[in-house]
């Protein structure tokens, strides 16, 4: 089951506060193109921590 479309619509990044893109492929993750990072998605838990974002790669 993926992140609830209720909490998606509440998350920012912790970073810049600015909106994140829900991805699926491959893997679920919320992506912050601002930023360009990454924040994974692991057991249905958005894991919103700066240290643990790996960066988008393009």
């Amino acid at each position: 089951m993926p992140v609830p479309i209720e909490l998606l619509e509440l998350l920012v990044c912790p970073q810049c506060h600015g909106d994140l893109e829900h991805c699926i492929d491959p893997d679920e993750a919320l992506v912050c193109h601002a930023c360009r990072l990454v924040y994974a998605v692991e057991d249905d838990i958005p894991i919103m921590l700066i240290d643990d974002a790996k960066p988008l790669h393009t």
